[in-house]
């Protein structure tokens, strides 16, 4: 299959208008949780921006070591800087000028032009390395000797932080074309080496106070200090062209970091990785068309980014998701939603496999993690009633993939059980089944979990509707399992209880005055508020709501929440409503779940809408211009460039907000597309769920 890589470009005129030019971003990742990420102008707007941030504990614990690199073309006595930086109160340099354009094919790279001589700057990290590579291709077309020089800024501190001048001290070895640095006091090493021109160490030379304007606008610390330590010369002789590489390697073991540069930093290595990185992105792209998908360019991007998710857990020896970038870890909630879109509609079963027992493992009284923090030795935190349930449509969609019972057997079905068990009986967070069947749970134990000061900020106590619908959907689960599995009994105890938590449900639910379903009950207390969580009543398998209830839902979201980047988490007409994501952070938790946004809905929007219309054709492309082509059309090419932000403004013009590239936005969207959109089912569909009518036609 010739390359069918993806591509955006902006030209020097959109490149020249700072503000919008700044705006837009890019990342790359490594498969290890490390990153590389700015935006189309080389200038770092937030803390999270960097070439290199390498995870000490893989996925986690990501430290900054290469904040940058900026270029100066030397021709005779002038000097052309192609770098910037913001500061307060000024742009210096102001190299962004000499930009002409920018391309991602997928590698972000940068035109440079400095009188008559023009460089082309990309970026790679070679995948499941501890590295970034910067790929120079340059050409002196004056009859004059020029120079370049390429000047470092390095740094080493977590991803949250920012370094003042003095916070960290470095000690370096040194030789033509090689710079070690040792950092201290957090131990850390980062090895640059180019495959042309030589290192000149000038001391330390303090960048102080480099600006994050993005920071600032969200209450943040958003001054920064880097140091500079030398720079690397290369001579460019005229009317003559160059090929070269420079490599950084960073890591908190001196010996593995340079056995890891050693293993890469010559030319002939380098042009392998980059070739090798280009096809396996090829690869990726050509498993998910295969035979079923017609190459659409409205999905390459998708695709491509649902892979930059998927992330090596180092003490599991394990795949994980990554929530978002740049700032989340790993999710449970996010993962096991994101699971089908990201793994399964991509062809990717093993990697399925891997993260559903690393969650299946590492369950606790029926609970399963809800993330897995920043600790050493990775213990995960439970506070979440409804990624446990998760865990089972996650399963589910796995075996409508696959078929594969066996797996789910001999590695989940004894996790499965248990978690029904202590649901029933009782868990942690006052988790437990009422007399009526429903399930009840403390405050901020679903995914609307903000906080400020110390308060919930939508508490939700008592029983929240999704997780009622996700209650039953694993129970069907659990019946259809059992019943293939050859457990009749206990299938028929499930089926039971199912039909009990339904009637139930349908019984309590019913807002009959608004023409929707309730967001919670919590005794007597019965809340109103019109909010996006009723849809996934509809979009699960196993839906729990009786007819024609599903329809109204339907409607009652489409006409109150919908925006054309997802379901606003509160409808406008609602008092407590806050329709701009804004200003620090208890002004941006009070807007959260409060009127933003959320993408990862839309997915699951488009779910349901088919599937009361019966995934008839005329609203199957209803769908695809209506709820996909904002996505496909604007957010692949604005915020992160080609991935899906992970919140806007519920306000219009719906400004992306939170995350620049986030699992569940891109995994639902992809799903939704591919499976209800295109109609492209799960091979083994029909032999777990009852076919539904589709009078359309893929």
């Amino acid at each position: 299959m010739k390359s069918n890589l993806p591509s955006i470009y902006f030209n020097s005129e959109k490149l020249s208008r700072f503000e919008y030019a700044s705006s837009l971003e890019w990342i790359l990742t490594n498969g290890l949780g490390g990153y590389a990420s700015s935006t189309v102008l080389n200038v770092n707007t937030r803390k999270f921006h960097g070439l290199l941030f390498t995870a000490f504990n893989p996925p986690t614990r990501r430290y900054l070591l290469l904040s940058k690199i900026d270029e100066e073309i030397c021709i005779g006595g002038e000097r052309y800087p192609l770098g910037s930086n913001q500061f307060r109160d000024v742009i210096y340099p102001d190299g962004y000028r000499n930009l002409e354009g920018f391309i991602m094919d997928p590698l972000p790279s940068f035109l440079y032009k400095a009188g008559d001589v023009y460089l082309k700057k990309e970026i790679f990290m070679p995948y499941l390395r501890d590295a970034v590579a910067v790929r120079y291709e340059i050409f002196n077309g004056s009859e004059a000797n020029a120079t370049l020089h390429i000047y470092p800024l390095i740094n080493m501190r977590h991803f949250y932080e920012t370094t003042r001048k003095g916070d960290f001290e470095t000690s370096r070895e040194a030789s033509s074309n090689t710079a070690l640095f040792k950092f201290s006091p957090k131990r850390g090493f980062l090895l640059l080496s180019a495959t042309s021109g030589v290192y000149v160490d000038h001391g330390d030379v303090w960048i102080e106070n480099i600006y994050f304007r993005r920071d600032d606008l969200r209450g943040e610390s958003c001054l920064d200090d880097c140091l500079q330590p030398g720079f690397f010369k290369i001579n460019l002789k005229p009317r003559c062209r160059m090929l070269f590489y420079l490599l950084a390697a960073g890591g908190t073991d001196e010996r593995s970091v340079k056995r890891a540069s050693s293993e890469i930093r010559e030319k002939r290595s380098l042009d392998r990785l980059y070739a090798e990185e280009k096809k396996r992105r090829e690869k990726l792209l050509k498993r998910f068309y295969g035979k079923r998908i017609k190459c659409r360019e409205d999905l390459r991007w998708l695709v491509l980014s649902a892979d930059s998710f998927i992330a090596l857990r180092k003490r599991t020896g394990r795949r994980t998701i990554i929530a978002g970038y740049h700032w989340f870890e790993d999710w449970g909630r996010d993962a096991l939603i994101s699971l089908p879109g990201l793994t399964l509609v991509t062809g990717r079963f093993s990697e399925a496999e891997e993260i559903l027992e690393t969650f299946s493992e590492n369950s606790r009284n029926g609970l399963l993690p809800s993330r897995f923090p920043e600790t050493t030795d990775g213990t995960p935190e439970y506070e979440s009633v409804d990624s446990s349930l998760w865990f089972f449509n996650a399963v589910l969609q796995y075996v409508k993939y696959t078929g594969n019972l066996n797996f789910v057997y001999r590695h989940l079905w004894e996790t499965m059980q248990e978690i029904i068990k202590h649901y029933i009986h009782g868990t942690a967070h006052g988790i437990h089944a009422d007399i009526d069947g429903l399930i009840v749970h403390d405050s901020r134990l679903t995914w609307m979990d903000a906080v400020v000061d110390g308060i919930p900020v939508t508490p939700r106590k008592g029983k929240a509707v999704e997780v009622q619908a996700l209650w039953y959907n694993a129970l069907k689960t659990m019946e259809v399992l059992s019943r293939k599995l050859g457990f009749r009994g206990e299938s028929e105890k499930y089926s039971l209880l199912a039909s009990r938590v339904k009637r139930s449900f349908n019984k309590k639910f019913h807002y009959v005055e608004g023409g929707y379903l309730y967001d919670v009950i919590d005794g007597n207390v019965k809340d109103a508020s019109l909010r996006p969580n009723q849809i996934i009543s509809v979009s699960l398998d196993f839906p729990i709501l009786d007819p024609p209830w599903d329809e109204k839902i339907v409607e009652a979201v489409l006409r109150n929440l919908l925006t054309p980047y997802g379901l606003r988490s509160l409808a406008p007409n609602d008092p407590r409503y806050i329709g701009t994501y804004s200003g620090g952070f208890p002004s941006r938790d009070r807007a959260y779940h409060n009127g933003t946004a959320w993408t990862w809905l839309l997915g699951q929007f488009i779910t349901a809408f088919l599937k009361v219309k019966n995934y008839e054709s005329y609203w199957r492309r209803f769908a695809s211009e209506r709820f996909m082509k904002p996505l496909l059309n604007v957010e692949i090419y604005r915020a992160g460039l080609g991935t899906l932000s992970e919140i806007f403004d519920g306000d219009s013009p719906h400004h992306p907000r939170g995350c620049i590239s986030q699992a569940w936005s891109v995994a639902e969207s992809l799903r939704a597309y591919v499976e209800d959109i295109l109609l492209i089912r799960p091979p083994y569909e029909d032999e777990f769920v009852a076919k539904q009518s589709r009078r359309g036609k893929a």
